[in-house]
């Protein structure tokens, strides 16, 4: 099962981002865990200080910027 986290404050880049991950990995077929985090404190355990950004398994994936769905499938799969 993949760990997802979407860590961003609520802004609307945040939620589209939130939005479109599940899209993608609802097309992959993959089990996932989705958790979104707003905590600055949280985010800045990650070394994030632009958001919206993707953590996949542990692993920052995207900052400042909402991918598009195919490409989140390919950072999913």
């Amino acid at each position: 099962m993949k760990k997802i986290l979407v860590l961003g404050p609520g802004c609307p880049k945040c939620e589209k981002l939130k939005n479109d991950v599940e899209t993608a990995a609802k097309e992959l077929g993959i089990e996932y865990e989705l958790t979104k985090i707003g905590d600055i404190n949280e985010m800045m355990k990650y070394g994030v200080m632009t958001t919206p950004a993707l953590v996949v398994d542990g692993e920052v994936k995207v900052v400042g910027k909402v991918p598009s769905v195919d490409e989140l499938k390919k950072m999913l799969a």
